[in-house]
């Protein structure tokens, strides 16, 4: 005896939900696949946006990319690297000496810059990656520099070897560009409270600290509030990957008048 639920499927070899016409033959795909069309669009669309949301709150919270938009921190990082930037460092875990920092141009460090045009479509397509994260940040107000000093710390150029030194311990810098000297000009400052000396690894191209400088160490430090965050791999190119890590020269700096 036949199911009467399932009088009006064919099992022609053309797989389930077929439906027999008047004369026997079998009909077009009804309502329902319609319906499962739009619900795989649906879901689709959900999965994406929910994608563009988690993507957005990682860049806003926990990291960013971005690419590198000058030669100062030669041969670390070079014209179009990609690095990723930890944000965490830049509230309960704050950036440390010898860490290489993200931060916005504290006032007067950049000249004003124009972004590339594109045209109008690819331009509003680039500002909502970058927006949500997926496109590394090109924005012409944030600057990449190693830290060398803290609040409170005493910095300065040159010792008797020519060496530059955090509260009288002079730093071993093996990742200056080839032929560089720690600094052309000399100078001591201390850095204020809740601020942070920064300078290139590239030292004769790099506009850092030394250079918005009045003397005192006021003009020259960035503020805490400044820092977007630590950068701590290099993405791309993919035969560059590179951890960052702390060079070791720092880990033997006094604690002496930090603040």
């Amino acid at each position: 005896m036949s199911d009467p639920s399932r009088d009006d499927v064919l099992d022609d070899g053309a797989g389930p939900g077929r439906r027999r016409g008047p004369e026997g033959g079998a009909r077009e795909p009804g309502p329902s696949h319609r319906g499962g069309f739009l619900h795989a669009v649906r879901e689709v669309a959900v999965i994406a946006v929910t994608a563009l949301v988690i993507s957005f709150v990682i860049k806003t919270f926990i990291a960013q990319a971005f690419w590198i938009p000058s030669g100062s921190m030669e041969e670390t990082l070079v014209y179009g690297d990609r690095v990723m930037v930890s944000k965490i460092q830049a509230g309960p875990m704050e950036v440390e000496r010898g860490d290489i920092a993200v931060f916005e141009d504290p006032g007067g460090w950049l000249p004003a810059m124009s972004e590339p045009d594109r045209g109008r479509a690819l331009n509003t397509v680039m500002d909502v990656l970058q927006f949500v994260g997926v496109a590394p940040t090109a924005e012409g107000n944030h600057l990449i520099k190693r830290v060398v000093g803290v609040g409170g710390d005493t910095v300065a150029c040159c010792d008797d070897e020519g060496r530059l030194t955090v509260n009288d311990q002079a730093l071993d810098e093996p990742y200056l560009f080839p032929g560089d000297v720690p600094s052309t000009v000399e100078f001591e400052v201390t850095v204020p409270d809740d601020s942070v000396w920064v300078m290139g690894d590239h030292r004769s191209n790099s506009r850092d600290s030394r250079a918005n400088d009045d003397g005192t160490g006021q003009t020259g430090s960035v503020p805490r509030d400044n820092v977007v965050g630590q950068a701590f791999v290099l993405l791309f190119p993919l035969d560059h990957l590179t951890w960052f890590q702390t060079p070791s020269t720092y880990a033997d700096i006094p604690e002496g008048g930090r603040r």
